[in-house]
């Protein structure tokens, strides 16, 4: 620092308490801004969930904590196609939440014949199913009405599914399951 002759260096002092004060203030404008962050993360973009019960086994299993992109769909950016992992309000209880995976999308014809799925004449192949979880009923020919999805859990044999309650209405899917957080043995992106 220069000085210029004849002009006196002023010091200004700091006192313990302005130096706390202004400390506390700048914390307590941090974690406002990090709580409207997560607010806004949490209600709009992703949504931390628990997987209760064991239909969707292997890929998610019970108590497992799981990350829901609320985004991808409620704004267009991505279309519900076959194969997603959904969560949406349950169809005899919308005070519940299901996860499932779509297998029909509107326009489908969807059957199930000794347990195997039919999809517009054709085998679906379903590599996420393991055999030990597969259930061998039927069920007749079914069409996947507009705004409407048949979804089934991979645990067939225990899963309350579509072959239940019928379809679910686009308009009771809020998210698309996509990363597992806990056990941090199963951490990782959903497929």
């Amino acid at each position: 620092m220069q000085f210029e002759p004849g002009i006196p260096a002023v010091s200004v002092p700091t006192t313990p308490t302005s130096s706390s004060a202004r400390t506390t203030l700048f914390w307590f404008r941090d974690l406002s801004v990090s709580v409207v962050i997560a607010i806004i993360v949490i209600l709009f973009l992703y949504q931390p969930v628990k997987v209760e019960g064991t239909s969707m086994t292997p890929a998610l299993v019970n108590d497992e904590r799981i990350f829901i992109n609320k985004f991808v769909y409620r704004f267009g950016f991505s279309d519900i196609v076959r194969g997603d992992t959904i969560v949406f309000w349950a169809p005899e209880d919308s005070t519940k939440s299901y996860i499932k995976r779509v297998i029909g999308i509107p326009g489908d014809l969807v059957e199930i014949v000794d347990g195997t799925v039919i999809l517009n004449g054709q085998r679906l192949e379903e590599p996420y199913i393991q055999d030990e979880y597969r259930d061998r009923t039927s069920m007749s020919a079914r069409k996947v009405e507009q705004a409407q999805y048949f979804v089934l859990g991979d645990h067939r044999n225990s899963s309350n599914d579509s072959r239940s309650w019928g379809t679910v209405a686009r308009d009771a899917i809020y998210g698309k399951a996509v990363f597992v957080y806990w056990p941090l043995n199963r951490l990782g992106l959903l497929h």
